[in-house]
C-alpha cells in the first residue's frame, strides 16, 4: 500500500512553496532594483543579451506580456543607455536590439550580486538534501504543468 501525505500535510508544503516564491520574487526584485532596474527591465535586456535576434512580439507572447508593454520597457532600456535598436538587416520592419556596453557591465553587476546570493544561501547546503530537492521540484513542476494543460480544468 502507498504511503500518501494527510491533507494539512499537503496544505503546509503548499504554503511553505508560496513563501519560497514569494521570497524569491522578493529578491529578483531587490537585485534589479540595486542596479536601478525594474524586474522587467531586467528580463528584456537579460533576453536581448542572450539572443542576438531578440523579437519583442515573441517576448511578450513567452511572458504573458502585451506586445505594447514590451515596447515601453524597451524605450525605458534605450532611455537608460542600456540598449541601442537599429533597423533590421533584412527587414526594415524590424528592429535588432543590443545591449551596449552600459547594459553588458549592468547585466554584469546584476550577475555578480545574484552569485553572491547563491554562495550565501545554498552552498553550505548537504548536497544529498538539495538533490533530493532538486528531484522533488522537477516532479512538482512536472504533474503541475500536466495538471495546467488539462483542458477541462
Amino acid at each position: 500500500m502507498k504511503d500518501t501525505p494527510d491533507v494539512a500535510a499537503v496544505h503546509r508544503a503548499i504554503a511553505e512553496l508560496q513563501r519560497l516564491a514569494d521570497l524569491f520574487r522578493v529578491r529578483r526584485g531587490q537585485l534589479a532594483g540595486g542596479v536601478g532596474l525594474t524586474e522587467e527591465q531586467w528580463h528584456v535586456l537579460d533576453q536581448i543579451a542572450a539572443d542576438d535576434g531578440f523579437l519583442p512580439s515573441l517576448f511578450a507572447r513567452s511572458r504573458s506580456r502585451s506586445a505594447p508593454a514590451v515596447s515601453r520597457v524597451l524605450r525605458q532600456l534605450q532611455d537608460k543607455g542600456l540598449v541601442t535598436a537599429s533597423v533590421g538587416a533584412d527587414d526594415a520592419r524590424h528592429r535588432r536590439y543590443t545591449p551596449t556596453a552600459k547594459g553588458r557591465r549592468m547585466l554584469a553587476t546584476l550577475a555578480a550580486h545574484r552569485t553572491e546570493a547563491i554562495d550565501a544561501v545554498w552552498m553550505d547546503l548537504d548536497p544529498k538534501a538539495l538533490a533530493a530537492f532538486t528531484r522533488f521540484s522537477r516532479e512538482l513542476a512536472r504533474r503541475l504543468e500536466a495538471y495546467a494543460a488539462r483542458a477541462d480544468t
